[in-house]
């Protein structure tokens, strides 16, 4: 058997050659083997029998707001590390805003990572900002180890980050491409925002008037067309459009070196089932009807769509009003991500591999994080497991964020997650943690 300190055996482990019963082998904190379900335990290892637990990739999510420092009372990476742990994600990649300093310096990198060096539950990387006056920060930000820069089309919600105009985002996008970099994207154009109705007030129906679709079908249009035009690497977050999608799939046939995610909310929830005055549901794109989110799902199934994340972005319970225009719009489904979206892919046919490509490979692949998103010799023993048949209803006293505002609250979803594991270290069991062992991650040269 390969060299091995601990082996962790199931009848059930998601590899990326499929789904088939294993011992996977671990030594300094790296898989050394992925054997036969009955292969000898080597003197000295621990075996830890998982049963008909199945065995995934730790999850790796690229899109997490931790606010952290600056609006801490809103999140930090204490609680956002643990609710990550509990959830069977053991890589996350925080967004440059909403935290004071928005991550849009080196200086301001510093000040982030020294925050989050001794709180983290598990691994963390950040994306830089691309803002109108910061072109030159942009290739020292890449140098010092961000995995590449977010930037809003439309105002972002706070002031510390504006948004890109067509002609920033072309000097951005140019600087970028310039050192091999990735732009990722809030794709919603300003103007088509702009000429939507406004009502205001706790009617979702309004609000979801107020973020049209052709919002997102024109600035993924413009950002397809800029990124063709300058060879550029770009990455369109959150879709929630359904009627983007053509243009997208026609962007990736051509050549353009465009990805797509979408969330775990735009694939569980439906505009239809949003009580008024429920902020909790509001996210910017919205939650759209039940049609479009079956086009979502197709787009994921044939590959359109390449990955599943979060956009985990909470705020204090005060800002969650019932005024759909003024309440902060951010979903917190950190903990949850895993089993809402099982929950509603094995509700359509879909299998865990499925899910653990969307949610852990392309995640990774997406970052460039080799390490990370499968079972496999040589990579990070990262793992989650899985009882995908059990059920349970969500329980806000139960969420490990910061503040447990969630549309998901009193949902059935499916699949429990039993233990979560960071390089052959069980760091979550049953409500329980260890102490921090995360590590800050920087994109490799």
């Amino acid at each position: 058997m390969s060299e091995a300190e601990l082996v962790l055996r199931s009848r059930r482990v998601v590899t990326p050659e499929g789904t088939r019963a294993a011992s996977v082998a671990v030594a300094a904190g790296r898989i050394t083997g992925v054997l036969p379900y009955d292969a000898d335990v080597p003197a000295g290892a621990r075996l830890e029998d998982l049963g008909d637990d199945v065995l995934l990739p730790g999850l790796v999510d690229t899109h997490v707001h931790v606010n952290d420092p600056g609006r801490t009372e809103w999140e930090g990476f204490w609680t956002a590390t643990r609710a990550a742990a509990a959830g069977g994600v053991t890589t996350l990649v925080d967004m440059p805003l909403n935290s004071l300093p928005p991550t849009t310096t080196v200086g301001n990198l510093r000040v982030k990572q020294e925050v989050a060096r001794d709180k983290a539950h598990v691994d963390v990387g950040f994306w830089g900002g691309a803002l109108p006056d910061n072109v030159k920060d942009l290739r020292p930000l890449h140098e010092a180890g961000v995995f590449g820069f977010k930037a809003f089309l439309s105002p972002s919600g706070v002031d510390e980050f504006p948004h890109l105009d067509q002609e920033q985002l072309a000097r951005s996008l140019a600087e970028i491409a310039g050192f091999g970099g990735l732009l990722i994207v809030h794709a919603e154009d300003p103007h088509r925002l702009a000429a939507a109705p406004q009502h205001g007030g706790p009617e979702y129906a309004h609000f979801l008037a107020s973020r049209p679709r052709d919002a997102e079908d024109t600035a993924i249009g413009n950002l397809v067309a800029q990124a063709r035009r300058l060879d550029a690497r770009v990455h369109v977050l959150h879709l929630s459009s359904g009627d983007a999608l053509p243009k997208i799939r026609a962007a990736k046939a051509e050549g353009v070196a465009i990805t797509v995610e979408t969330c775990p909310h735009y694939l569980t929830l439906t505009a239809e089932e949003v009580p008024d005055g429920a902020s909790a549901f509001k996210c910017c794109p919205p939650i759209r009807e039940a049609a479009n989110r079956d086009l979502l799902w197709q787009a994921l199934a044939d590959g359109t769509i390449d990955c599943v994340v979060t956009d985990h972005s909470p705020s204090t319970a005060d800002l969650k009003t019932d005024d759909f225009a003024t309440a902060w719009g951010g979903i917190s489904g950190l903990q949850l991500s895993l089993s809402a979206v099982w929950t509603e892919a094995r509700r359509r046919g879909h299998g865990l591999e499925d899910v653990v490509r969307w949610m852990s490979e392309r995640t990774a692949a997406l970052a460039g994080l080799a390490d990370k998103g499968a079972i496999a010799p040589g990579r990070d023993a990262d793992f989650a497991v899985l009882a995908p048949d059990e059920s349970f209803t969500v329980d806000p006293a139960t969420l490990q964020h910061r503040n447990r505002v969630t549309a998901y609250a009193g949902r059935t979803l499916y699949g429990v997650v039993r233990s979560t594991w960071l390089r052959g270290q069980r760091i979550a069991a049953d409500g329980m943690f260890t102490e921090p062992r995360g590590r800050l991650l920087t994109r490799h040269p």
